[in-house]
């Protein structure tokens, strides 16, 4: 009987245990590869701890196809496969400070016989080590190759063991070094920043020698900021688009993307963390901290909030401390990475096949609240789109108070069965948007009534409707709906637009609501006497208001491109449009051929704007704005910033580094020439530019017989001084 019931309990331990790796595949494949998470992080650590606990309890089950066994997903087949020549692993989570006793009494454990002095425990009987503590990014693990001090390749963590090739991508981040700064190697062949050495008395030539380093590996995080996710979620929300559940999957997303070009304008960021250097007869320091200090000494952007714990009290003070003060950095971070310090020790302890055993990620406990719903509303965006928002009764959740959340669309709506009144759980969606994430039913009122979502617009009445595939309902009213209006102004006067400083969304209401703004021309008719007549406005106030119009007229006609708010034209889009269009006049003169052949535009964005200067409400505007003042073509600093097109209907393909341009400079400077720059070698490419270390696509340049050209005699056909 005993044995039947061992038998029965295994065979259910089993069966668990099979539905638990089948669920943590498919939602890491959810995660790491389609950038679509379908449950919280919060979630998926329930299920996959489950699955760890039930493979402790019974090890006779454990199997090395596990994902307690593999770091990430298999790397998608978009990009070209990269295997790691050090693999990249992944961390175990101290999910509170007992995991954090037990991981210290571990380490403990794998020194203790070790007779080495330098692991001996101190007079207090404690072992000779100290932490050191970092900020844990939710972004992107990146492991990049530099050689003779240039950046070689990039890929992205995959499985730990292959990853993606993600360099060109990587390149279009500003802060990530494409050259490193040389380096101090002492006598003894450590290494340490020159700075560090010249602040130490040391002098070169005899104390130490300048190097740049032949082979390094760095690896780091990619990541989005606060404010860029902010901006993408808020564009694709006009757009009726999908917007990304949180910032680390904005930056994968964005890392991954075909174009480069779409990389670039997603501003993303980097931090490095971990240093491998490969040349032979150095030495690397024997911290880690000191190891940050030489990547930042290198040229490296490292997190810059990193402490040294002396004593595991030190390292949860620095967890307790940063817990609400996180919420105010530009970059999401959801725990605390702790390390021992002395990279000895790492050598010492080793690594499981899944994480090392000197480091271990303290992860913050998800931050939700339960409140109650007590209205829903809607706000209509410039372009129409009509976004649901739940009112609710005020609850602190991630150092701030919430009032309302969003509930994104109408299908948000139904799937959640969220109704007025209903208790729900609040949280904030990558701890950055409210959210409301369930419904409490067992709370619900009796009597309670679904939710009916409007078929007409809140603002103006107009029957909404949904376009093509949009996820969103839209009001078509463009011109009459006085949301819409409103909206349009506020775009107008930001900062990347017009950037009238001291306008802002509650001056503009006041504009509106006494009828002194209807259009964005207007603004260049307000007077000191209509601004001091409004509530709470005084003269200081009235004439800085009133400058910085003035100022605006002026801008860049990039800027006013982006602050017309035409559909799909965002800042690097308006760009692109102006610098193909001289003026206004030329571009509402251009052939959508003409729009679309500008590369990185395309026929959709071409569309729009087309679409947009038909309306004889736009045309108006444009002539009023021309009549008020307001310059509607490039001056003469922007002009001397034009071509001749001398390369108009050549096709480049650059391949290596380049010494004089990077590589988005080269291409701009080819498009700026007329010319068009792609990423592969076909029979349609003119020149192929060959720097330092090309790639395959010299060998198919070879094979297809194309013009090879190396950097001089690109920057000539430029017309650039080599």
């Amino acid at each position: 009987m005993e044995v039947s019931v061992r038998v029965n309990l295994e065979e259910a331990a089993r069966e668990r245990i099979e539905e638990l790796k089948r669920l943590v595949e498919h939602h890491r494949f959810c995660y790491y590869v389609l950038d679509k998470p379908e449950i919280t992080d919060a979630d998926f650590d329930v299920i996959y701890h489950e699955l760890e606990d039930l493979e402790k309890k019974h090890p006779q089950l454990l199997t090395a196809d596990s994902p307690t066994q593999k770091v990430g997903a298999k790397p998608s087949t978009d990009f070209k496969e990269v295997k790691h020549r050090i693999p990249l692993l992944s961390l175990a989570n101290a999910m509170g400070s007992e995991d954090l006793i037990h991981w210290q009494e571990r380490i403990d454990r794998g020194l203790a016989d070790d007779d080495d002095p330098a692991f001996a425990p101190g007079a207090s009987g404690a072992l000779a080590y100290q932490y050191m503590c970092e900020h844990k990014i939710d972004g992107l693990s990146v492991a990049l190759t530099y050689e003779n001090g240039a950046f070689k390749q990039g890929a992205t963590r995959g499985n730990g063991e292959v990853g993606e090739d993600v360099t060109l991508n990587l390149k279009t981040i500003g802060t990530l070094p494409a050259k490193l700064k040389p380096v101090a190697v002492l006598a003894d062949g450590t290494l340490t920043g020159l700075d560090a050495a010249k602040k130490q008395g040391l002098v070169e030539g005899k104390d130490f020698q300048e190097k740049v380093l032949r082979h390094v590996e760095v690896r780091g995080e990619v990541y989005m900021p606060v404010s860029s996710f902010t901006s993408l979620n808020e564009a694709l929300l006009e757009e009726g688009e999908q917007q990304f559940a949180n910032p680390r999957n904005a930056a994968s997303g964005s890392l991954r993307q075909k174009d480069p070009a779409k990389t670039a304008r997603r501003r993303l960021g980097f931090w490095a963390y971990f240093l491998y250097v490969l040349d032979d007869g150095v030495k690397q320091p024997t911290l880690h901290s000191e190891n940050l200090n030489l990547l930042a000494a290198m040229g490296f952007p490292v997190e810059p909030n990193g402490k040294i714990a002396h004593s595991l009290a030190e390292v949860q003070k620095f967890v307790d401390d940063w817990f609400l003060p996180r919420h105010s950095l530009d970059y999401q971070t959801d725990g605390v990475v702790i390390k021992i310090d002395q990279r000895k020790i790492w050598d010492k302890l080793g690594n499981t096949s899944h994480s090392p055993r000197w480091a271990i990620a303290y992860k913050y406990p998800p931050e939700e609240a339960e409140t109650q719903v007590e209205a829903i509303n809607f706000e209509v965006g410039r372009t129409g789109a009509v976004t649901p928002v739940a009112f609710l009764k005020p609850v602190k959740l991630a150092g701030t108070t919430v009032k309302r959340a969003t509930l994104h669309n109408a299908d948000q709506i139904k799937r959640l069965d969220v109704r007025i009144n209903d208790w729900v759980v609040v949280r904030k969606a990558g701890e950055i948007i409210p959210e409301v994430l369930a419904v409490k039913f067992e709370k619900r009122t009796e009597g309670s009534e679904p939710f009916v979502y409007p078929t007409h617009c809140p603002a103006c009445q107009s029957e909404l409707v949904r376009l093509k595939d949009e996820v969103v309902l839209r009001c078509l009213n463009i011109y009459g709906c006085p949301a819409q209006r409103l909206r349009r102004l506020i775009h107008y006067v930001g900062r990347e637009a017009m950037d009238i400083d001291g306008v802002g969304e509650k001056q503009i209401e006041q504009f509106v609501k006494s009828g002194l703004v209807t259009t964005p021309a207007d603004f260049y008719r307000l007077t000191e006497d209509q601004l001091l007549a409004l509530e709470r406005m005084g003269k200081k106030s009235a004439q800085n208001i009133l400058t910085a119009i003035n100022n605006s007229k002026t801008r860049p006609l990039a800027a006013l491109i982006f602050a017309l708010g035409i559909r799909h034209v965002g800042v690097s889009i308006a760009e692109l449009l102006a610098g193909r269009f001289p003026s206004i006049d030329a571009l509402m003169a251009a052939t959508a051929e003409e729009i679309s052949a500008i590369e990185g535009v395309g026929p959709v964005i071409s569309d729009t704007v087309l679409e947009y200067f038909a309306q004889s409400e736009n045309r108006e505007l444009i002539e009023d704005l021309r009549s008020l003042g307001v310059k509607l073509e490039q001056d003469a600093a922007e002009a001397a910033q034009t071509f001749a097109p001398t390369l108009a209907g050549k096709t480049f393909v650059i391949t290596g580094s380049l010494t004089r341009l990077e590589r988005l400079e080269a291409e701009k400077a080819i498009k700026a020439r007329g010319g068009k720059a792609t990423g592969s070698v076909s029979k349609k490419t003119d020149y192929v530019v060959v720097g330092e270390s090309p790639g395959s696509k010299l060998a198919k340049a070879q094979e297809l017989g194309i013009k090879i050209i190396d950097e001089t005699e690109f920057l000539a056909l430029l017309e650039i001084e080599a």
